[in-house]
């Protein structure tokens, strides 16, 4: 008898911590998921075999940070933080101490992430290995060394608040306006910034130079932003880094490797919707060159010449290897930064579980002079669909220069 109640009360115990694991258990695994779309990675793993213990190098334009170590560890990470310093991170740009946060920490959008989900993501954060790795986040010259500089910064910039969904629109739309908002943070590279570095509110997801890319217009704007792909292509894009019209590179590439390729196809649905939904008001569409003007007669020759055999005579290229550049939102942007990177450096796509072969663009820095790289893509801004200003032999000069070790 004894041994049967023994029995049974360990029965019981083992009931009672399983009931308690699992929640435990959902929550560990939400928060990984949320991690992935918060694309922590990015800024947090320089060494994929220390994941999360920093040291990746942000480069902005007044100097150089460094991401945090956010492993468990109590002397070099976040070993003896709480839940509410990290959340104080999260919500306030503050971290452990009173220290403020660099706006590279996305803070002023992740103040839009709930409660419950910053809960899942540190649930998270605490079954990290712990990894030893001290890291000097902030090696920004001065005077952008000096933290308290960010008390106005911030009074100028940030806006502090969870995400309020809009009764009017659909719980598919608010998902997706919660993730490209929040935890997504998709306007810090892709909203035009002020001159201290903050949000142009005004024009969100409108464009904007990063790290010598253009990170593109995400709007529904036809001419220079997305609103000639369908729901269906972005969700491609963002899944497989190819659709019709785009293959990612440089930092999107990253970011879909990281973090877009694994959403939930209903996540993936929602930002879709939402991006879909965000039209450009007057949106200003310039008169292409005429075929007649000297940069596309010139220019016509030496796209059949370097560049049809991949792109076609047309500019549709080939789907899912070589990308339309036909009626091209990127290749219509204000500036041609990225067009002028790939030629001169060349690209390799994102290699994704649903697509481990990446197509390649080869490099032509070393056999196209700078005036030749922009008279052709003069003539590709302003051919099939196409209109976008002229592209100067400055413009790749300076793009060359920035490129070269």
């Amino acid at each position: 008898m004894k041994r049967l109640a023994a029995l049974s009360l360990l029965a019981l115990g083992l009931a009672s911590f399983g009931a308690q694991a699992q929640p435990e258990f959902e929550q560990v695994e939400k928060g990984r998921y949320l991690a992935t779309v918060g694309d922590c990675t990015a800024c947090h793993t320089s060494d994929p075999q220390k994941p999360f213990a920093g040291g990746v190098e942000i480069s902005t334009p007044f100097g150089k940070l460094v991401g945090a170590n956010i492993t468990p560890d109590s002397e070099t990470g976040i070993g003896n933080w709480t839940y509410d310093d990290f959340k104080r991170a999260m919500s306030e740009g503050i971290g452990h101490g009173g220290k403020r946060l660099y706006g590279a920490m996305p803070f002023t959008a992740y103040t839009k992430v709930t409660d419950e989900d910053n809960r899942a993501i540190w649930a998270y954060l605490q079954t990290l290995e712990p990894i030893h790795n001290p890291v000097e986040t902030n090696q920004l010259p001065f005077p952008f060394n000096i933290r308290t500089s960010l008390i106005g910064w911030n009074w100028l910039n940030f806006d502090r608040g969870v995400y309020q969904p809009d009764m009017s629109k659909s719980a598919e739309w608010n998902r997706g306006a919660y993730l490209v908002q929040g935890l997504g943070h998709c306007g810090t590279c892709h909203t035009p910034k002020n001159m201290i570095g903050g949000d142009k509110n005004d024009n969100f997801l409108q464009g904007t130079e990063i790290e010598n890319w253009w990170a593109p217009n995400i709007t529904a704007a036809n001419h220079q932003g997305i609103g000639r792909w369908s729901e269906q292509d972005i969700k491609d894009y963002l899944r497989t880094g190819v659709n019709r019209y785009d293959i990612a590179s440089g930092p999107m590439a990253e970011q879909v490797k990281n973090s877009s390729q694994y959403w939930k196809e209903e996540d993936l649905q929602a930002v879709a919707v939402y991006l879909k939904s965000l039209g450009v008001k007057d949106e200003k569409v310039p008169a292409p060159l005429k075929g007649d003007d000297k940069q596309m007669i010139a220019g016509r020759h030496i796209y059949f010449d370097r560049c049809s055999a991949c792109h076609g005579s047309s500019g549709k290229g080939e789907k899912n290897i070589f990308p339309q550049l036909a009626n091209n939102a990127l290749v219509n942007a204000p500036e041609p930064v990225s067009l002028a990177h790939v030629v001169l450096a060349g690209s390799r796509g994102v290699d994704t579980d649903a697509r481990p072969t990446a197509p390649a663009m080869p490099a032509f820095a070393s056999i196209m002079t700078d005036e030749e790289i922009a008279t052709v893509l003069t003539y590709i801004r302003n051919s099939w669909g196409n209109s976008a200003p002229a592209v100067s032999a400055d413009d790749v000069k300076k793009m060359r220069e920035r490129l070269t070790p």
